[in-house]
C-alpha cells in the first residue's frame, strides 16, 4: 500500500488537487510489473482522519506500507507510520520522497520507520520490496538509495539513478479515482489535462532548489518515441487533451525537445500542453516547432526582478534574458506564465519592489508571487539556519526574518503584490477579451466569480 499524506490543518503550503501522485503512480507501476498486487490512497487529496487509513490497513492487510513525505508533511506521515505500526506491527513502514531525501535521520529515529529510500524511488522500492517479503531484510548494504537502522547507527547508501528511464512502465493512473481530481489547469483552455514526467535531473546550482539530490544533476529523458506512445495512451485510455509535463527544465535539451515536438506532428497528434523551463533555454527556432506540436503556455521561475538578488540566488540569468525570452514567446504565440519569490535572505523591500515594477513591465499572462521559505536540501535553507535568520519554525520549515522583514509583513506584501498586478487595468482589458474569444474561459470566469469579486475588493490574492 503506497500513501501520500494529507496536508497540515491550516497549512497555506500545497499543490492543486489537479495533480494526482505522479511519484507514486510510478512506484506503483514497477512494482506491479515485478508482481506485487499494489494499492494507492492519495490522502491529501481526500483528507481523511488517521482512523481510516487505519481501517484500510486492517482490509488490505499490506506486508508492505510505502509512504510519501516532503518536509511539509512530515509531522502527517510520522503519524501515519505509528497508525501502522498499531494495526499491523508485522508491516514494513517505508518512507520516501524529497524529505527523507535530505534527512534521513530525522525519519528513522523513529521506531515506526523501518527503511528509508533516498532519492529515485522506483528500483530502490522494488528491490527493498522483493528482499522484504522473502524475509531477506539481514543485509540491505546491497540496496542502493535506501537508509536503514543497523544497531545504534543510521547506514545511508547513495542512490543509484535510473540511467535508461524507458525501462520504467507508464503509471499505474488505473490505482487512483482520476475522476476525483480536477484534471483541469489555468493556463490551458482544454480538459481534462493530466501529468506526464519526460525529464530528471539538474545541472544548475540555485541556492534555493534542492531537487538536484533527489533526481541528480545529469539531465535524463525518456525517449521521444515513448513519451509519444504515453501520450496517445493517456487520449485513448482517459480521454485528455491536455497535459502538464512536469518538471524545471523541458527544453535542457535542444535536440530531445525538437524531437519530441517533430514526432507529435508526424503522428498528428491534438494535444494542448504545458511545460516549465529557464529562459536561457529558449530560442526563436524552438519555440516555434513547440507552438506547432501543441505548446500554448511555458512556465518560467524568474525568481526576482532586482539583478542583485538573483546573484544572491545563483540563478545564473540576467533580467535582459527574461525580457528577451518572453518577448520571443509572444511572437511565436506561446503564452508566459511565471513566479517570483519575496523574503529572499538579504534582500530589501526596495528589492521586493523592483520585482513588481519588473513583473508589471513583463505583464505575463499569468503570475504568482511565492514566499520563500527555507526547506531542507538547499544552501539557503543551511544559511537560514546556521544565521538564525527565522522567527518560527514547523518542524523543519523556516519563516525568514531579518532586519527589514518577517513572515507577517511578507504575506501583507504578497497580497498587495497580487492585488496591485491584477488590478492593473490593461489586464482586466486582456482578461476581458480573451473571455469573449472562448467559451471555455467564459464559463470558468463565471464559475469563479465570488472569488474574483473578493479578490477585487481586496480581500483575496
Amino acid at each position: 500500500m503506497l500513501i501520500n499524506p494529507h496536508l497540515p490543518v491550516g497549512s497555506p503550503w500545497g499543490l492543486s488537487k489537479m495533480l494526482p501522485p505522479l511519484g507514486l503512480m510510478y512506484i506503483a507501476a514497477v512494482l506491479e510489473k515485478h508482481g506485487f498486487d499494489v494499492k494507492i490512497f492519495d490522502n491529501y487529496l481526500f483528507n481523511k482522519p488517521v482512523n481510516h487509513i487505519k481501517l484500510l490497513v486492517r482490509e488490505f492487510r499490506p506486508r508492505i506500507v510505502g509512504i510519501s513525505c516532503n518536509s511539509v508533511t512530515y509531522r502527517n506521515c510520522l503519524e501515519i507510520a505509528e497508525a501502522v505500526k498499531e494495526v499491523s506491527p508485522e508491516t514494513w513502514v517505508i518512507v520516501g520522497g524529497p524529505h527523507p531525501t535530505y534527512m534521513p535521520e530525522t525519519l528513522l529515529r523513529y521506531d515506526a520507520v523501518d527503511v528509508v529510500v533516498v532519492g529515485e524511488g522506483e528500483l530502490a522500492m522494488a528491490e527493498l520490496a522483493k528482499r522484504l517479503t522473502r524475509g531477506d531484510n539481514t543485509d540491505l548494504a546491497e540496496v542502493p538509495g535506501v537508509a536503514y537502522k543497523c544497531g545504534d547507527k543510521i547506514v545511508e547508501n547513495p542512490p543509484k539513478f535510473i540511467e535508461d528511464l524507458d525501462i520504467l512502465p507508464f503509471p499505474s493512473r488505473h490505482l487512483i479515482p482520476l475522476h476525483n481530481y480536477d484534471r483541469r489547469m489555468n493556463f490551458l483552455d482544454v480538459e481534462p489535462v493530466d501529468t506526464m514526467n519526460v525529464v530528471r535531473g539538474c545541472p544548475f546550482n540555485c541556492r534555493f532548489c534542492e531537487t538536484k539530490k533527489i533526481w541528480g544533476s545529469k539531465p535524463r529523458h525518456f525517449s521521444p518515441q515513448r513519451v509519444v506512445e504515453e501520450i496517445e495512451f493517456l487520449i485513448a485510455e482517459y480521454g485528455s487533451k491536455g497535459v502538464y509535463f512536469v518538471g524545471d527544465n523541458f527544453t535542457i535539451n535542444k535536440k530531445w525537445t525538437m524531437s519530441l515536438c517533430n514526432l507529435i506532428n508526424k503522428h498528428k497528434i491534438d494535444l494542448d500542453w504545458v511545460c516549465d523551463t529557464r529562459v536561457d533555454l529558449v530560442s526563436r527556432d524552438l519555440l516555434e516547432v513547440m507552438k506547432r506540436a501543441g505548446c500554448k503556455t511555458i512556465w518560467f521561475g524568474v525568481e526576482s526582478g532586482s539583478p542583485r538578488v538573483l546573484e544572491k540566488l545563483n540563478k545564473g540569468i540576467s533580467l535582459q534574458q527574461v525580457v528577451h525570452a518572453f518577448k520571443l514567446c509572444r511572437v511565436v504565440g506561446i503564452k508566459v506564465a511565471c513566479s517570483f519569490m519575496l523574503g529572499i535572505p538579504g534582500e530589501s523591500i526596495e528589492d521586493m519592489y523592483a520585482t513588481l515594477k519588473f513583473a508589471m513591465k513583463l505583464n505575463p499572462d499569468w503570475c504568482r508571487f511565492n514566499i520563500f521559505v527555507a526547506c531542507p536540501g538547499s544552501a539557503l535553507y543551511d544559511e537560514v539556519l546556521e544565521k538564525g535568520l527565522y522567527d518560527r519554525k514547523d518542524d523543519f520549515l523556516l519563516y525568514v526574518k531579518t532586519g527589514d522583514f518577517d513572515y507577517d509583513l511578507l504575506t501583507e506584501i504578497q497580497k498587495f503584490f497580487h492585488r496591485t498586478f491584477h488590478r492593473a487595468p490593461a489586464r482586466i482589458i486582456k482578461k476581458l477579451v480573451e473571455g469573449m474569444k472562448s467559451p471555455y474561459n467564459w464559463k470558468h470566469f463565471f464559475s469563479r466569480l465570488p472569488i474574483g469579486f473578493k479578490a477585487f475588493l481586496g480581500n483575496g490574492d
